[in-house]
C-alpha cells in the first residue's frame, strides 16, 4: 500500500446500477504536509476488449451500439462504433473476452491473445481495461451475435475493411478510446496493411 495515503472516510453515494464512492483522504505531499482531499470514485468492475482481425481480407469486426453517457455529452445519435468488450464479471479476462466475442459478434474464437492492460478513465473510474486480439476467418461465425436480450444488448455487428477503420478514426466517426488503442495497435505491429 502506498505510505503517503491514508483513508480517512468512504461514503456510498449510489449503488443503483454500479457504486459510486465518495472517499476521504490524507495525502502527503513532496514538502511532507498533509493535505485532506476528497474524490468520487465510480467502481464498475474491470473489463475486456477485442479486436477481431483477417488479414487475409484485410478486415476487422467491429460493433456498433447506443451508449447513453455519449448522446448526454453531445453525440447527437449517441451510436458509438467499438471494439467488442464486456465487464469480467467472476470470469477471467481471457474467458470474458472470449464469451463477449461470441455473444456480441457471433464469433467463437480460442486463440486470443492478450497484448496490453490500461485503465480508461482513471480520474474517475476504477475501471482496468485489458486489451485483446484474435484473427478470425469466416468459418468461425456460429450465429448472428447482437448480444444478449437480457442484457438489453442491440448491438450491429460490423465488418470493415482496416484502412477505412484508420479513416473513420481520422474523421471521427470511430471516436472510441479502447477501439482506437486497438485499431492503432494492429497498425503498429502490422496485423493489417
Amino acid at each position: 500500500m502506498n505510505e503517503k495515503i491514508n483513508i480517512e472516510k468512504t461514503e456510498i453515494l449510489s449503488s443503483n446500477w454500479y457504486t459510486l464512492k465518495k472517499v476521504t483522504y490524507g495525502y502527503r505531499m513532496k514538502d511532507g504536509t498533509v493535505q485532506v482531499q476528497s474524490r468520487e470514485a465510480y467502481d464498475r468492475g474491470n473489463g475486456a476488449t477485442i479486436l477481431l482481425y483477417n488479414s487475409e481480407k484485410n478486415t476487422v469486426i467491429l460493433t456498433r451500439q447506443f451508449r447513453l453517457p455519449t448522446y448526454i455529452n453531445g453525440n447527437p445519435t449517441g451510436m458509438l462504433i467499438e471494439t467488442c468488450a464486456g465487464l469480467l464479471d467472476l470470469d477471467n479476462p481471457e474467458d470474458c473476452i472470449r464469451r463477449e466475442t461470441e455473444e456480441e459478434t457471433g464469433f467463437k474464437v480460442t486463440d486470443v491473445r492478450k497484448v496490453f492492460e490500461a485503465y480508461m478513465s482513471p480520474g474517475s473510474v476504477t475501471e482496468l481495461i485489458y486489451f485483446f486480439v484474435a484473427a478470425y476467418e469466416d468459418h468461425m461465425k456460429v450465429h448472428d451475435g447482437g448480444g444478449m436480450e437480457h442484457e438489453q444488448e442491440d448491438i450491429e455487428v460490423l465488418e470493415l475493411n482496416f484502412n477505412d477503420a484508420l479513416k473513420m478514426i481520422e474523421s471521427g466517426e470511430i471516436r472510441d478510446g479502447k477501439t482506437i488503442l486497438l485499431i492503432q495497435y494492429a497498425q503498429i505491429h502490422k496485423l493489417l496493411g
